[in-house]
């Protein structure tokens, strides 16, 4: 190989290693719960993520997945994370207020 077919191949070596898109890092969302209902579903929700729980009501709440992949007890003040390990649609209720209802939906891993 010739001095100048080996400077193209690190070049294009180091294009490809600096054109390579890197993997988003996941992101943590804050849904609040207050006055009876969880605050409105953030957007862009990917698998990955990282959910914070804040309950800011007077009244103990759950934050729990109908597929039971998390069932966090909040006292009033309290707040708790989880983590979103699977893509697609998301249903969360409170134990105690059934008709406390979101629904979220999480994109692929990023």
């Amino acid at each position: 190989m010739t001095h100048r077919a080996g400077a193209w191949l690190i070049l294009g070596a180091l294009f490809l290693a600096w054109s390579n898109p890197h993997p988003a890092e996941a992101a943590r969302h804050v849904i609040e719960i207050r006055n009876m209902a969880f605050a409105a579903p953030p957007a862009g929700l990917k698998a990955g993520d990282t959910i914070l729980w804040k309950n800011t009501d007077m009244f103990r709440h759950t934050a729990t997945d109908r597929k039971g992949s998390f069932d966090l007890d909040l006292e009033p003040g309290a707040q708790g994370e989880t983590r979103l390990r699977n893509s697609g649609p998301l249903e969360v209720f409170c134990r105690y207020h059934p008709n406390m209802v979101l629904h979220l939906m999480v994109g692929k891993v990023r």
